[in-house]
């Protein structure tokens, strides 16, 4: 019983902040720079999200040509400049990353 009550606490409470957030952004005019600074957000948390498991695939600073991750990072970014298409740099990635960890017998 007791986890049912944090999962419905957790839904109420997150729905209760974003329903706010909305809300008040309807009701109300933006600073400017509160504008230019939330569009900073996206490629921060995408960043954060992404250069640890880059440079960080097993929990240690790695930036050598062993490192399968970031090869395959390197060839979805280069994916990403030219073709600037999201699913094509996904797969690129992905396929990448397994004939790598293919080759490296690492799978």
């Amino acid at each position: 019983m007791n986890i049912w009550l944090v999962m419905l606490l957790g839904g109420a409470l997150t729905f209760g902040m974003r329903m706010s957030f909305i809300y008040l952004f309807g009701r109300y005019e933006m600073p400017v720079v509160v504008k230019r600074a939330l569009r900073f957000v996206p490629p921060a948390v995408l960043s954060a999200i992404i250069a640890p498991a880059l440079f960080m695939p097993e929990n240690a600073l790695d930036v050598s040509l062993g490192n399968d991750h970031l090869l395959a990072g390197i060839v979805a970014i280069l994916v990403a400049w030219r073709t600037k298409n999201t699913l094509l740099t996904i797969l690129a990635g992905m396929i990448t990353l397994l004939v790598l960890m293919w080759a490296g017998g690492n799978i």
